[in-house]
């Protein structure tokens, strides 16, 4: 059921709670941000509230504090980097809650950061009399930060009760927008990419994705898993041999949807520098890194003639050359068939690093801020934070 979105409230003269994901990488000591990339992704929601005459609180979580303060896990770094990009003064609030927070509420126009929501408990174990200390400073509540959209806690679920209305940002818009798009009522040929290391951690995605999609290229080591369930050798090549049976019940339920590696790059040891080979089939003693030049050349061809790709998961070892070929391959599939038409959504984590390796990340649709919840929305999971948002 479509939620509200922000576009959809009267934000003049309201204060608005932004659930936003500022977990952002801090080096050493907690004080310098190596990476302002997820504070840029909810620019967007927050300038909108700003332009429609909101008063705007932002809250998220940075680390894991595990309910303690902790000063290198403070988002004072990113109150000072957001006011940069936002060039207008960012308060910085001492906690999340509190009468000293409560005394700081912004005037339309003005930006309040709440301290690090995680430095309580209360935050994780969605409890109500938190839920309802964060709602109290707020008219309307927004959540823009999709990362944290598969987790129930007190900012992303809880609050909601004690609010009039509930949106989702306009970040969290394009998220639903696109996965959506390609789970739901995809355009043909459908193609999944499905990578990684283990089929342990992908089983539901594999299985949703084989109702939606055409063909289910399978790369990385979860492929070997597959491989020697069908009883080919596979050498030294990364297997969870406790899996076996279900890779076998997978592809037999697959109807030939499952398209699994025909050659391989190999080595002896995983070390970039230890000579590779490319085989049909894999030795003793070798172990895979990476889909050979004729899987590469049967997954270009199933990708580019697609019209809907959703990829999660890379190839190879794509971050130890000569180990990248498969994935900077499928990469530019991606791309092109992008660039034809097609509607591509790559998954978060490693697929949105090889992405960004290869140069094409302007080239595909939409890359997912949310590794965990993009993962479990593929998988047909549904996301209590999004479950939780008004209904249109």
């Amino acid at each position: 059921m479509a939620k509200l979105s922000i576009r959809d409230l009267n934000l003049k003269g309201k204060t608005v709670f932004i659930r936003v994901d500022f977990n952002v990488p801090l080096a050493a000591g907690g004080t310098e941000i190596t990476s302002d990339k997820r504070i840029r992704a909810s620019l967007p929601t927050i300038q909108y509230a700003l332009d429609q005459g909101a008063a705007v609180i932002l809250a998220s979580h940075l680390g894991r504090p595990k309910g303690r303060r902790n000063p290198e896990m403070s988002l004072a770094p990113v109150a000072a980097c957001l006011s940069g990009v936002l060039k207008l003064p960012v308060t910085m609030a001492p906690d999340c809650i509190g009468a000293e927070v409560e005394a700081l509420k912004p005037a339309p126009g003005e930006v309040l950061l709440l301290e690090n929501l995680r430095f309580h408990a209360e935050e994780e174990a969605n409890e109500p009399a938190f839920s309802k200390q964060l709602a109290a400073l707020c008219d309307v509540y927004v959540n823009d930060a999709f990362g944290t959209a598969h987790r129930a806690h007190a900012s992303t679920v809880g609050i909601i009760q004690f609010v009039s209305q509930a949106a989702a940002g306009l970040l969290m818009d394009k998220e639903l927008e696109y996965l959506t798009k390609v789970t739901a009522q995809p355009e043909h040929p459908a193609i999944g990419i499905i990578g990684g290391a283990k089929v342990s951690d992908k089983i539901e995605v594999i299985q949703n994705l084989l109702k939606v999609t055409d063909k289910l290229l399978i790369g990385g080591a979860m492929a070997y898993t597959f491989l020697k369930s069908q009883g080919l050798p596979v050498g030294k090549s990364l297997v969870e041999e406790d899996k076996l049976e279900l890779a076998k019940e997978l592809l037999s339920s697959a109807g030939g949807k499952l398209i699994l590696p025909v050659d391989h790059v190999v080595s002896p040891e995983f070390k970039a520098d230890a000579g590779n080979a490319t085989v049909d089939l894999i030795p003793d003693g070798q172990m895979a890194l990476d889909i050979g030049p004729k899987t590469i050349a049967i997954y270009v061809a199933e990708i580019t003639a697609a019209r809907s790709i959703i990829w999660n998961g890379p190839m190879g070892v794509f971050e130890m050359p000569p180990f990248d070929k498969g994935t900077m391959a499928v990469a530019n599939a991606v791309a092109t068939a992008t660039d034809n038409g097609a509607i591509s959504v790559v998954g978060g984590g490693d697929s949105e690093k090889a992405v960004k390796t290869a140069g094409i990340s302007d080239r595909v649709s939409h890359v997912s801020t949310g590794g965990g919840a993009s993962l479990e929305f593929l998988s047909g999971i549904s996301l209590p934070g999004v479950a939780a948002l008004t209904n249109k």
